[in-house]
């Protein structure tokens, strides 16, 4: 059984709530425990995951997360470095899953969150658990 840290950049509330849900329901479904932390916004979800990565108390990691496009270049930042800073952490092998959405609007939000519909909290879960399996395959 794998235990996962779930991070999640709670700036919105409600869809947050919707990313974390599905993160929760597929960890669980595939017999995992897990437990959640919050860091402001998704650019502290990177840091977050390597300081976690120090304790080697989990197996395998979730990012969540929303970023909107606003009316600034902020977005792209925002959204291009916490990507980056992600995919560095996997490159370096841990297990991720990235379920930080970024969209243009909080209608293409509330689909992609919700466990209904896009389930990307879910789907970002199930890409953790398939990334800590390879790690097994590989590395073990």
């Amino acid at each position: 059984m794998a235990h996962l840290l779930i991070v999640e950049a709670r700036f919105y509330d409600h869809l947050n709530d919707l990313l974390v849900e599905g993160a929760k329901a597929a960890i669980e479904a595939a017999g995992h425990t897990h437990e959640t932390i919050t860091v402001p916004g998704a650019l502290e979800v990177p840091g977050a995951i390597a300081l976690a990565a120090e304790s080697e108390t989990f197996d395998a990691y979730v990012a969540l997360g929303v970023v909107i496009r606003g009316e600034t270049y902020h977005f792209e930042i925002v959204a291009g470095e916490s990507a980056r800073g992600i995919m560095q952490l996997t490159m370096d092998g841990l297990p991720i899953g990235n379920g930080i959405l970024t969209t243009e609007n909080e209608a293409q939000a509330l689909t992609r969150a919700r466990p209904a519909e896009g389930d990307k909290g879910g789907g970002a879960a199930n890409a953790a658990l398939a990334m800590l399996a390879l790690k097994d395959r590989f590395i073990a």
